[in-house]
């Protein structure tokens, strides 16, 4: 079973090197998950799941993109899920942008040892097809986590200038009633109130520090419990499938993990119904896998591709383009989406060709129940 971002299923019509590659899956990630906790200081903390983030479908993307005839140039091309990986390391971890770019040079490497004691050689196009898959995945990883943090700055800044300014006129009004007063009782209550804002301020500077240092995006409330995601898939499956039609397909393996029930069957019912929306009235594919302590799922249509420029913006809530007008969009169910996998401690991208289709992936750790705000049901 392949992990890639377009929902292939096997490895029918890949090249010898790109099934090598799948093969030594899961040494790479071995290799590569030992090499970041010695590399990486703030990795020592981070459970597997929440490491290895995006990465097993990047690997696969690029073992496709290894078969000279696949539509895939690279191993991030038609894809945002590097930029989810910048965007979880932002949201989940202390990473810094240096140790992103470090992770992945140790990607390369893992992949280097591990090919070399499995006897794979790779010609030098198909080495340059995996260099230029890592150098593309680290420019939008690092782009994404960069525009997080300065989201982070902003609302920083926006929360510093708004709550900072009672005290602050308190601390100057005090200050001007004791240069002008002669009474040195009234200086004295003065100066406790100027004592007082200063506090306050530096109780602000302090929350302020650990909202920056630690903040997560705001998640949606979850009530978590443990159950097999096939049963939510075939739920959201037999609602559309109504009528003696079939328009959606399951292509499902038992995954059981801790997740919020209703908030994934919303997600993938929203997923579905775009999936048709915007599809050319072929088949739907659901499509669960799972590796490396994540679950994978997605849905698949044919039709027209999502332009590049695009790909990002659809995940937006819909905001003015204008004084008058609201643009046009998917609405309000992909950013449904997106919140629904980052309140999971994970994320949403998609993958969308011509050639190959339009795909949503839900990426999300198996055990989520750190994550909830609530209390863990009975399974």
């Amino acid at each position: 079973m392949t992990f890639a971002t377009d929902q292939k299923d096997d490895e029918e019509g890949l090249s010898p090197t790109s099934q090598a590659m799948l093969a030594m899956r899961q040494q790479v990630f071995d290799l590569w998950e030992t090499a970041v906790r010695g590399h990486i200081d703030e990795a020592q903390a981070v459970s597997g799941p929440i490491l290895v983030n995006t990465l097993p479908a990047f690997y696969d993307n690029i073992a496709e993109a290894l078969t000279p005839s696949y539509p895939r140039e690279h191993g991030a091309s038609n894809t945002t899920a590097m930029s989810s990986h910048g965007g979880e390391r932002a949201r989940m971890t202390t990473f810094r942008a240096d140790q992103i770019i470090l992770e992945y040079q140790l990607f390369r490497d893992a992949i280097t040892v591990a090919a070399h004691r499995h006897g794979v050689h790779f010609s030098a196009e198909e080495w340059r097809v995996v260099e230029v898959s890592i150098d593309a995945a680290v420019r939008d990883a690092v782009r994404e986590f960069s525009l997080i943090h300065e989201r982070m700055r902003e609302r920083l800044a926006a929360t510093l200038s708004h709550d900072m300014r009672n005290p602050l006129s308190l601390i100057l009004a005090a200050a001007q009633l004791i240069t002008h007063s002669p009474d040195i009782e009234v200086a004295r209550r003065m100066a406790l109130k100027i004592g007082a804002g200063a506090q306050r301020l530096q109780l602000m500077l302090a929350q302020l520090v650990d909202v920056l240092t630690l903040e997560r995006a705001a998640r949606l409330p979850l009530v978590m419990a443990e159950f097999d995601i096939r049963d939510v898939v075939a739920a959201a499956a037999q609602q559309f499938n109504v009528g003696g039609d079939l328009p959606v397909v399951v292509d499902t393996v038992s995954v059981r993990g801790y997740w919020c029930r209703s908030s994934l069957y919303r997600a993938l019912e929203n997923l579905l119904t775009n999936a048709i929306k915007y599809g050319d009235g072929g088949s739907v594919r659901i499509k669960v896998g799972g590796a490396q302590g994540r679950l994978m799922l997605s849905v698949h249509n044919t039709g027209n591709p999502i332009a590049e420029d695009r790909r990002e913006q659809i995940f937006q809530y819909l905001r003015r383009a204008d004084g008058n007008s609201v643009t046009e969009g998917w609405g309000i169910g992909l950013p449904y989406v997106r919140s629904v996998a980052e309140a999971h401690g994970g994320s949403v991208a998609v993958d969308s060709s011509a050639a190959s289709g339009t795909t949503f992936i839900i990426d999300i750790p198996v055990d989520c129940r750190r994550f909830a705000d609530a209390p863990v049901p009975a399974g």
